[in-house]
């Protein structure tokens, strides 16, 4: 009886639904319930990625194809930012950094302490090589942090598995070592030698000379658009395709010795300093720098883009000249943000994922944190210091809390907690990658592989709606003024251009006004008019006597 009641309620139940839902009238639409409205989710801003273009304006576009196809490219980024702040907290690591107790000093810990109260793990990245015969070593690493590469002024090269402490190969060149470089991935890597470019397996093999570089001095490879950029001593940018093995384009700065390269990782602009201290920013499709800037007063050592940390991606720049300075400008304004003294000029510097910058100066490393913030000063986070040796090559170790140090006496590798990304994504780089996960990665970039004609300074303008130039100029403006706090910047106005435009007008204006110079050059097209029919007349009659028989030759004149 109970389960008779229970299912007449329910068809009850569903009868009501039904007639609820139903349309009042005959052709009269259902109802449909309410969309509630979703609480926009945090930190989503910081994940966005696409156009400039808001919603309200893509709706004003005329076009139905394109509107609609920006609307659906425009939700995509949307859903993409907010599932990928939803899954922040699922994170496995979080950045940590030293800190102090009372009067204590994060820059007077030694690695020796640090080795004494980390993990066995952290600590066996704590070691040094000996090598005192070979000369100053440059250090570089992989993307993913796998794989170290060492190259000596003598011509001593080695690479070795950094996660296992493997040996990977190692052979004597025979030959001054400038610059080493990694290519794609571990399986081939660059050496700057004393006349040429030699690329090189990873059993120690060579495979290539590169010798249409002559005396390379610094080399940096563009990973998205398979491009090794090398910089001579006296002043010649090199773009080289290792895919085709054809030389892109070649640009002469004109500034005289060039010993100084860095790569922007947002945007894959060449930066290069000079002996006059001025830093210019390249690109492979621009005959000329597209920026030049004045950073220093003396010759610019060395400088560099902050790192890939996606918060503030290629927008700051990190020098350091003669005058003992370490100077970071803001690329969006062009102008200093922050300076920091030293007591010797820099030989080197490299900065981390985390935003640390680290300067090599005699035997002294200083580790520099909070950089890249106007409103606090730059202090000292760590020091190290190599005995009686010269720091010649530093560089932060991907994805780890490790600092990389080449000095005249050979390696050292130095723990810098908080320095490396502790979260990875594996389509991007994965440091514990196998060999057929290498592959598919190797052949995946080479179909996803840029033109080199797509580097710009502003990489959002490639696939974006083209605008009126005026309008974009406008905008800069305004931007630039707000930037650089000018409160009195106006908005530009959106203004309508029909038959009343400022250019209809003048030229209303000016059609009947008697010019001189314009009915001068009214003659001159007249004339030259003329001239044109004249010579065209005389083409026509000879094809006619050339074509007429031999008889009628008497009748045309020649």
């Amino acid at each position: 009886m109970a389960d008779q009641q229970h299912g007449s309620g329910s068809e009850r139940e569903d009868v009501e639904r039904v007639v609820r839902d139903a349309p009042k009238r005959l052709g009269q639409a259902a109802q449909q319930p309410r969309k509630e409205k979703t609480k926009p989710v945090k930190h989503a801003a910081k994940y966005a990625r696409g156009g400039n273009l808001s919603q309200h304006r893509i709706r004003n576009i005329r076009d139905k194809k394109l509107r609609g196809s920006l609307l659906r490219a425009h939700e995509k980024h949307k859903l993409a930012a907010e599932s990928a702040a939803k899954t922040e907290i699922l994170l496995p690591d979080q950045v940590g950094f030293l800190e102090a107790e009372g009067l204590e000093k994060t820059y007077k810990f030694t690695q020796k302490q640090l080795a004494a109260n980390v993990d066995l793990n952290t600590a066996r990245k704590i070691f040094g090589l000996d090598l005192p015969d070979y000369g100053s070593y440059r250090v570089r690493y992989t993307r993913n942090g796998r794989n170290m590469l060492l190259g000596s002024q003598k011509g001593h090269l080695a690479m070795m598995d950094a996660l296992r402490m493997k040996l990977t190969c190692e052979f004597q060149a025979n030959d001054l070592v400038r610059d080493v470089s990694f290519l794609h991935n571990d399986s081939l890597f660059a050496a700057a030698q004393k006349k040429h470019v030699y690329i090189y397996d990873n059993t120690g093999a060579e495979a290539h000379c590169i010798r249409t570089i002559p005396e390379p001095r610094k080399m940096e490879f563009l990973p998205y658009h398979f491009l090794l950029s090398t910089v001579s001593g006296n002043g010649l940018l090199s773009y080289h395709d290792v895919t085709e093995g054809k030389q892109v384009s070649t640009h002469r700065t004109k500034q005289g010795l060039c010993d100084t390269m860095a790569l922007n990782p947002w945007n894959a602009v060449v930066n290069l300093g000079h002996a006059s201290g001025i830093v210019t920013l390249w690109t492979p499709n621009m005959s000329d720098a597209v920026v030049k800037m004045q950073c220093h007063q003396g010759p610019s050592t060395l400088f560099l883009s902050d790192g890939v940390l996606s918060s503030r991606i290629g927008k700051y720049l990190v020098t350091a000249g003669a005058d003992r300075k370490v100077k970071v400008f803001d690329l969006r304004k062009y102008q200093e943000l922050n300076s920091y003294y030293l007591t010797a000029a820099a030989n080197t510097m490299s900065v981390s994922q985390r935003g640390l910058v680290a300067v090599g100066f005699g035997p002294n490393v200083h580790v520099l944190k909070s950089a890249f913030s106007s409103g606090s000063p730059i202090r000292p986070y760590m020091t190290y210091q190599v005995p009686g040796s010269l720091v010649s090559s530093l560089s932060f170790r991907p994805f780890e809390d490790v600092l990389g140090v080449g000095h005249a006496k050979g390696f050292n590798s130095v723990v810098i907690p908080g320095s490396g990304e502790p979260n990875f994504d594996t389509y991007e780089a994965n440091p514990y990658e196998n060999h057929k996960q290498r592959d598919e990665s190797e052949v995946r970039s080479l179909l996803e592989k840029i033109r080199p004609e797509m580097i710009t300074l502003d990489p959002n303008a490639i696939g974006r709606v083209d605008m009126d130039p005026a309008e974009e100029q406008e905008k800069k403006i305004y931007q630039m003024q707000r930037a650089n706090g000018d409160d009195s910047a106006k908005k530009p106005k959106k203004k309508m251009r029909g038959k009343n435009r400022p250019s209809r007008r003048l030229r209303k204006k000016q059609q009947n006004v008697v010019d001189a110079q314009k009915q001068q050059f009214r003659e001159q097209l007249a004339n030259k008019q003329k001239r044109q029919e004249r010579h065209e007349q005389q083409r026509e009659w000879s094809e006619k006597a050339e074509s007429a028989p031999t008889a009628l030759n008497r009748f045309f004149k020649k």
